[in-house]
């Protein structure tokens, strides 16, 4: 399904740097496909209901230790130029622009992927500590049409 995210710590890293963010006020959202296989991720950042940028990839869940690796493969920016990436520059352009962290780019090198440790998850709410040591809380985006 898909996710808005409504609060979020900042990685680790962006803490030190710029404080604690309590309310994150750009329209962000994640989606999960767990229906299909490879099971799907993407995140995107939006003006309004306009998608400004848009990465997506492969993801893995692990039920027992409630981690979600993931891999994004792809970005979309405007919605129109859609750019293939190579291995480790998604990670890259996340720390550079503040909106992933540092810690994904070592994971890279190491042969591992970015994650999320899954803290709970609900109908009305799911929160979750990045690979970055940032805490995030997403809110369901009802949908008319399922996965």
């Amino acid at each position: 399904g898909d996710w808005r995210l409504v609060f979020t710590t900042g990685t680790a890293q962006t803490q030190q740097k710029y404080g604690k963010i309590n309310y994150f006020p750009i329209k962000a959202v994640q989606s999960f496909r767990t229906t299909k296989e490879p099971m799907e991720i993407e995140n995107g950042i939006y003006f309004g209901d306009f998608p400004a940028v848009r990465f997506s990839g492969t993801m893995e869940f692990d039920l027992q230790k409630r981690k979600l690796e993931f891999d994004f493969d792809k970005v979309l920016l405007l919605n129109f130029f859609d750019v293939t990436l190579k291995k480790g520059e998604a990670a890259n352009l996340g720390a550079k622009s503040g909106l992933g962290s540092e810690s994904n780019v070592v994971n890279t090198k190491r042969d591992k992927k970015a994650f999320f440790n899954w803290i709970s998850a609900d109908e009305n709410i799911a929160t979750a500590r990045g690979g970055g040591g940032g805490l995030a809380l997403w809110k369901p985006i009802p949908s008319a049409t399922p996965e």
